[in-house]
C-alpha cells in the first residue's frame, strides 16, 4: 500500500538561493508545545523532485507527532483502572533529558555529545519523545530488539543501553523525579556476535615495525608509536608535540586531555615510556614538527580525527595481518607481551591506561616512570636503525 500523499505538501515547499525549504504554520491546538508559531527549515536539497519527496515524509512525521500530542491531551478512557505508578509531571521528555544530561556533564567532546544525542534519538524514534519515566520495561525490551534488528552486535546494544541509562538516571537524580528507569536491568542475550579483536603475533609485529621505518611517513610514525606503547588510536592522534618528552631521563609521552580530544577514563591520563619503535617514531615526529600537533594530518586543533586515521591505517595493514587484526589489535598485543614477561597486572594497567576494579590500586601516585620503562624495555624487539 502506498503512503498517503497530502495535497498541500507542495505548498509547504519554497526555494531560496537554490535551496528548498519546508515552511508551515503550527496548528493552533498543538501550538502550546512550540516556541514559535511557524516552522521553517532547510530540506537540504536543490532538487525540486527531491524536495517534494522530503516534504511528503516531513508532513507525515509531523502529522503523526501532532496526533500523539492531541491524544496526550485527551481524557484517558478507564483512567480509574490505571495503577498508581503515574508519570511525574515534571519528568522531561527524552530529547530534553539528553540536553539536560549534556549541560550537566559539561563535556563538549564531539563524540560524547554525538553519541548521547544519537542514542536519545533512537529511543525517541522508536518509542516516542515522551517523559523519561513513562517508558515501560516492556518497551525497553522492544528497544533492545529494534537495536538488534538494525544489525548492531550485542556489545553495541549494551553500549547504547548504558548511554540511555546514564541519561535517564542523571535526570532522575538531578531533578528528584518520581519513577524508575525502564532501561535498567533489561535482559541482554548471549549472541556472541561481537567481533573479537585478535592480538598481532610478534613475528608480524616485527615486520610491521620494519615496514613503518622503510615507508617513513606520518601515518607510519603513528602506527609505530602505538605498536610499543599500547596507546589507543585516539590518544595517539590527539597528542601535542609538547606531550612528547625526549629530553627527560626516561623518554616518555604524557597522555592527557586536550581541547581537541578528551580521554576515555580517568586512568587514561598517564605517562608512557618510549622504547623501541615508539621511541623511533617520537623522534621522527619531533624532528619533522612544524605545528603544535604531533600528527597534523589527523588533527587540525579542533578535532583529532581518529576515524580517518583508523580507515587509512587499517587499509595499509590489511595485506600484512590476518583477518580480525586491526589497529586496535596493537593494544591487545601490548597486554599479551607484558603478560609474557610476567609484568605485574598493576603495572600493565598503568601502562595501558586500563581501569582496575581494585579500589586499592587507586591509592597513591602509581609506579614511577623508570619502573614502567624497565618492563617496556623487556618487550621491545625493535632492532632497526633508530637514528
Amino acid at each position: 500500500m502506498s503512503k498517503v500523499m497530502y495535497k498541500s505538501d507542495a505548498s509547504y515547499v519554497s526555494c531560496r538561493a537554490g535551496i528548498y525549504y519546508y515552511t508551515r504554520r503550527v496548528p493552533y491546538d498543538v501550538r502550546q508545545h512550540y516556541a514559535s508559531n511557524r516552522l521553517s527549515f532547510s530540506l537540504r536539497t536543490k532538487s525540486n523532485a527531491g524536495a517534494l519527496r522530503a516534504a511528503q515524509s516531513v508532513t507525515q512525521r509531523l502529522e503523526d507527532y501532532w496526533l500523539g500530542l492531541r491524544l496526550q491531551d485527551m481524557d484517558i478512557p478507564a483512567i480509574h483502572l490505571v495503577k498508581a505508578n503515574h508519570v511525574d509531571d515534571s519528568s522531561p521528555l527524552m530529547l530534553d533529558a539528553v540536553e539536560n544530561y549534556l549541560r550537566i556533564k559539561g563535556n563538549d567532546d564531539r563524540i560524547f555529545v554525538r553519541t548521547a544525542q544519537r542514542n536519545g534519538n533512537y529511543v525517541a524514534k522508536l518509542l516516542g519523545n515522551r517523559p523519561i519515566t513513562s517508558y515501560a520495561t516492556s518497551e525497553a525490551a522492544q528497544f533492545r530488539d529494534w537495536c538488534l534488528d538494525k544489525g548492531m552486535n550485542i556489545n553495541s546494544v549494551k553500549r547504547v543501553f548504558a548511554s540511555v541509562r546514564s541519561i535517564i538516571n542523571l535526570n532522575i537524580r538531578e531533578y528528584g523525579l518520581d519513577g524508575t528507569n525502564a532501561f535498567s536491568g533489561t535482559y541482554m542475550p548471549d549472541r556472541f556476535d561481537a567481533p573479537k579483536r585478535k592480538p598481532i603475533p610478534d613475528e608480524i609485529l616485527k615486520v610491521i615495525q620494519s615496514k613503518c621505518q622503510i615507508t617513513d611517513d606520518e601515518p607510519r610514525w603513528l602506527l609505530a608509536l602505538i605498536s610499543d606503547t599500547g596507546l589507543r588510536l585516539s590518544e595517539a592522534v590527539g597528542l601535542a608535540v609538547s606531550d612528547i618528552k625526549l629530553d627527560a631521563p626516561t623518554p616518555h609521552i604524557i597522555v592527557q586531555p586536550q581541547p581537541w580530544r578528551s580521554l576515555k577514563t580517568k586512568s587514561s591520563h598517564r605517562k608512557v615510556p618510549l622504547v623501541g619503535a615508539s621511541l623511533w617514531a617520537a623522534k621522527k615526529v619531533i624532528h619533522n614538527s612544524n605545528t603544535p600537533f604531533a600528527f597534523p594530518r589527523y588533527n587540525d586543533g579542533e578535532l583529532a580525527n581518529a576515524n580517518s586515521a583508523s580507515a587509512a591505517l587499517n587499509k595499509w595493514l590489511k595485506s600484512l595481518v590476518s583477518e580480525g587484526c586491526v589497529v586496535h589489535s596493537f593494544r591487545h598485543s601490548m597486554r599479551d607481551r607484558l603478560r609474557a614477561v610476567e609484568c605485574p597486572k598493576e603495572i600493565i594497567d598503568q601502562i595501558g591506561g586500563w581501569s582496575s576494579s581494585d579500589v586499592g590500586e587507586s591509592y597513591g601516585g602509581g609506579f614511577p616512570l623508570d619502573n614502567l620503562n624497565k618492563w617496556c624495555n623487556r618487550i621491545a624487539f625493535f632492532e632497526l636503525d633508530q637514528s
